[in-house]
């Protein structure tokens, strides 16, 4: 199960006590802003994405969306979102839980700016019942960010 791959990566890094986990969905970032109690742009969306075939994740804040130019501008080719049925294949993690905690080996994790307005975002935890409380200079270390980009649309 996904979410036990995310508890022991947290339990080795001393930071297990940072899920929070719920009977309800979170699946969505509605969903996660609800149960939370915050507004959307705290919780931090994990959008995936292949690159030349090759996977890649992106958490943005969740009021905001991809802008398609800014993309191509940071990683130099144009991406294209992992079918639904294939994003645990190449991630690691099913949709609704997807989120840069013990994701397959080799898969960059990039966070996009957009997360910075927040004093603490909430990404999810590896399901659809679950997050991760830190703030955006936490995440990057711990998550061994490959950088931070601007992939958001103004």
């Amino acid at each position: 199960m996904s979410i036990e791959k995310v508890k022991a990566f947290l339990r080795e890094k001393g930071l297990l006590d940072r899920i929070i986990e719920f009977e309800d969905s979170t699946a969505t970032v509605d969903l996660a802003a609800a149960a939370l109690g915050v507004e959307p742009g705290c919780i931090a969306k994990s959008m995936s994405f292949l690159v030349d075939g090759s996977p890649l994740l992106v958490l943005l804040a969740g009021d905001v969306r991809v802008d398609n130019h800014k993309f191509k501008m940071a990683f130099h080719k144009k991406g294209r979102m992992i079918p639904f049925d294939q994003v645990e294949t190449y991630i690691g993690h099913a949709p609704g839980g997807v989120c840069p905690f013990a994701v397959k080996q080799g898969v960059p994790v990039y966070l996009d700016v957009s997360l910075q307005r927040f004093p603490v975002v909430y990404p999810a935890a590896g399901n659809a019942h679950s997050a991760v409380r830190m703030t955006p200079e936490e995440l990057a270390p711990l998550v061994d960010a490959a950088g931070w980009v601007d992939v958001a649309k103004d």
